[in-house]
């Protein structure tokens, strides 16, 4: 939204810069994008009086004019133009001045007369494409004055990022009533009375065939009007907010859209047929010519406005090249209407067709405003293009505007915000909002909604409104206290503090958690195989890309590997907690079309260790997911899983299926090649996905048994077997604890090395030795070494 510092004093009395006024709307969600300075490369120009002016004697077409531009003497000017005559208030451009097109005024000699500045055009100064002749000032204008001075030129524009819900910021109205807010400045909307002089006559009747998607159609009828230019001042204040002037009529409904945010259409009222007015969708296939010259072809989602024959508007949107305003019109029926956002939405972009008023209409504007716009807009269109505005105006209105009534606490929303604000200042800033205020108690308040603010429809939303003008930025950064009740002590935790537990351990480990959209593709569950039975497709999805919910978690792992690996990752570990969603059995009553599960996905893939690391050049591979997996299940208390291999799962070979306690918790295993080819991936890619429903179960029926930490030094011998490569390293560790040695507290796997050729592989194992009530001395450890390692030649076979 564009927004003029001077049009914006005409309604509240702000008196600081444009800076100080964007950085205020910015803290209270207005954002300042930007200050635009429309006319600094005119700034220059200045007033000049035509005192002579005489054919030029070598030239038809040239004239020699004597200016006073306020210098002390007069100017030799030599002018081109066909309109420039003696007597005249002209923009003169000096010597040294660099006009907007880039060119500079210097001293010359036209066919022999001398030059010293330039007469400008509208052209020239860039205000519009009229080259027909000079620009001429009001004879009020000064000579020697600066031009944006005379013509009070809108000299700075705010360009402020409007967000979705503030439609009623998307006017110079709304945004006065903002600053008013914020700087505690009175509102004053300039009069314009309206005088309904114009000849009785019967005024066209509207027919709303819808009323959900019309609420209000208002319209007044004009006679007698001329088509020309508009007043300067309607022009100049156009050009400053980005809008092309086209003529009286075209630029009033412009300038109201701008200044109320109500958007209105001028049709030629000698070219409506019928002398009627109907609003109803159009016919699916219907073709349709907008103003801009392009055949549209509409559906039956398309709301128009038609005459009694044929649809003359694209409701909301744009109206028809069949009712266009032109050079001969002079009787304007003028609309001012209520249509409902999402239908204006869907039309404009279903046709790639958007304007100043759709952008409005989408959003929704202010009910109440719009026969109060349409008069103020007939008032000025008497006044630029002369005309009479005939008695009374056309009016359905199906659906007329019932306020939300909002219950308000001000103790509540001190507890929300977490700040103490008086009651007086939720008031003030209520009232000045424009919400009408009924006290039913000092701790309840009844608040009525303005017409302007369709977004404030329950308690959260007035408590945001409050703390906005507070200032959000100014509430410290501290939670609020957290009561525990004791009697809750022992209940089991709550799926999110279930599911907080293992971002923590996740990020612990170190892996980065993955955040991904619910919707996937359903080309992407068809690359993985899996099956068509049980997906729920979306109705209105984003986009292609994302027309299903998820099944499993794969896909959107696999995207995010993707995309790691066009950033250059060389490793990437990724988690993901995140629901899919299967579809439920018809033939459940309890069923509301979709069962979600609670899954685990981790992703390995790449260098193991970052470049700082020693051998940071090997990758992952199975025991690091198997690693991870184990370190999980021992984190929930639970036992190690059992592994058994799956040769048909649809998208991981190898594949292995765990369980735990006779309970299956899930799958992990490698990618098929071919489909980690579809994602970028040069190496093996390793997947694990855990049902974290099952896994919660098996936590809160683990027993957690505690023990005394030993007080005495553990004493740790290494052994070292040189094993057939059928003895797997599982096998010997079961066969060293199976001796239960009462000093033998545990063993672990420290090296593993197989030489070239051999059908032997070295094992290196450390044992660890501790007693409960003594420290261990040598020669009793190396006692039950020894009988460990005599166990594993004569079970095993292995050489010691």
């Amino acid at each position: 939204m564009l927004l003029s510092l001077s049009w914006l004093r005409e309604f509240v009395p702000y008196e600081g810069t444009a800076q100080e006024l964007g950085d205020r709307l910015t803290m209270l969600g207005l954002e300042l994008e930007e200050i635009v300075r429309p006319y600094d490369a005119i700034a220059p120009i200045v007033v000049g009086h035509v005192v002579e002016c005489v054919d030029h004697p070598e030239s038809d077409h040239l004239h020699i004019c004597k200016v006073d531009a306020g210098q002390g003497e007069l100017l030799d000017i030599v002018c081109g133009a066909p309109n420039v005559a003696a007597g005249q208030k002209v923009p003169v451009a000096l010597v040294g001045t660099t006009m907007p097109g880039g060119l500079v005024i210097k001293k010359a000699k036209l066919r022999g007369a001398p030059s010293c500045g330039m007469i400008c055009s509208e052209r020239e100064l860039g205000l519009t494409e009229d080259h027909s002749g000079i620009m001429v000032l009001p004879d009020s204008a000064v000579p020697g004055a600066r031009l944006v001075d005379t013509l009070e030129l809108d000299r700075e524009v705010l360009d402020i990022s409007i967000t979705p819900n503030r439609a009623d910021c998307l006017s110079v109205l709304g945004l006065a009533r903002e600053t008013a807010l914020a700087f505690n400045l009175p509102l004053t909307i300039p009069e314009l009375p309206l005088s309904e002089d114009g000849p009785a006559r019967d005024l066209p009747p509207v027919e709303i065939s819808d009323p959900e998607l019309c609420n209000l159609y208002a319209g007044r009828v004009i006679t007698g009007i001329k088509i020309a230019p508009s007043p300067m001042r309607i022009r100049h204040r156009l050009h400053a907010v980005g809008v092309r002037p086209i003529s009286n009529i075209v630029d009033v409904t412009n300038y109201i859209l701008f200044e109320c945010g109500q958007p209105l259409h001028s049709f030629d009222l000698d070219k409506l047929k019928g002398g009627r007015i109907i609003v109803s969708p159009a016919a699916q296939g219907e073709k349709f010519v907008t103003l801009d010259g392009q055949e549209r072809t509409l559906d039956a989602r398309d709301l128009c406005i038609r005459d009694a024959e044929r649809a003359v508007g694209l409701a909301g949107v744009m109206g028809g090249l069949n009712t266009e305003i032109d050079e001969n019109s002079s009787n304007v029926f003028l609309e001012s209407a209520v249509f409902r956002p999402g239908t204006i939405r869907k039309t404009s972009r279903r046709l790639g067709l958007s304007s100043e008023a759709s952008y409005r209409f989408e959003r929704g504007i202010d009910h109440k405003r719009a026969i109060w716009s349409l008069d103020r807009a007939c008032a000025m269109m008497v006044a630029a293009a002369g005309g009479k505005v005939c008695p009374g105006y056309t009016l359905a209105e199906p659906r007329p505007f019932v306020p939300v009534q909002i219950e308000f606490r001000p103790a509540r929303a001190n507890a929300l915000l977490g700040v103490e604000l008086s009651p007086a200042f939720d008031e003030k800033v209520l009232s000045g909002m424009g919400c009408a205020i009924t006290k039913t108690s000092d701790d309840s308040w009844q608040v009525t909604q303005p017409s302007w603010r369709p977004d404030l429809t329950r308690e959260a939303d007035l408590i945001e409104e409050v703390g906005r003008v507070h200032g959000l930025d100014t509430i410290a950064p501290e939670l609020p206290a957290f009561l525990q009740d004791l009697d809750r002590a022992g209940e089991p935790m709550s799926t999110f503090q279930f599911w907080s537990r293992l971002r923590h351990w996740g990020a612990g480990l170190g892996l980065n958690e993955a955040v991904n959209y619910s919707f996937v593709g359903h080309k992407d569950l068809d690359l993985l195989g899996l099956p068509a039975e049980g997906r729920i497709s979306i109705m209105n999805p984003l986009s292609a890309e994302q027309d299903a919910l998820r099944t499993v978690l794969a896909p959107g792992l696999l995207h995010d590997l993707r995309n790691n690996l066009a950033q250059g990752a060389a490793g990437v570990r990724l988690f993901e907690l995140a629901n899919t969603f299967t579809a439920a059995p018809s033939d459940d009553p309890h069923a509301t079309g979709a069962t979600e599960t609670g899954m685990l996905g981790v992703l390995l893939y790449g260098q193991r260790h970052d470049s700082a690391w020693p051998h940071a050049e090997a990758d992952m591979d199975y025991s690091d997911l198997k690693g991870i997996v184990e370190h999980l299940l021992h984190f929930l208390n639970l036992a190690a899983p059992v592994c058994r291999l799956d040769e048909s799962h649809p998208y991981l070979l190898p594949c292995v299926r765990l369980s735990v306690d006779g309970t299956g918790v899930g799958v992990m295993g490698r990618v098929r090649p071919e489909m980690a080819d579809s994602f970028h991936a040069r190496k093996d890619v390793w997947l694990a996905e855990l049902d974290l429903g099952v896994l919660r179960r098996l936590h809160d029926a683990a027993q957690v048994r505690f023990r005394s930490l030993p007080v005495f030094p553990p004493v740790r011998r290494d052994i070292t077997v040189a094993a057939p490569l059928g003895v797997t390293v599982g096998a010997i560790l079961d066969q060293i604890m199976a001796q239960k040695q009462p000093l033998l507290e545990g063993a672990v796997l420290v090296d593993s090395f197989s030489p070239e050729g051999s059908d032997e592989r070295n094992l290196t194992f450390r044992l660890t030795f501790r007693h409960a009530e003594r420290t261990l001395k040598d020669a009793e450890v190396d006692k039950v070494r020894e009988k460990v390692a005599q166990s594993l030649v004569q079970t095993l076979g292995v050489r010691i």
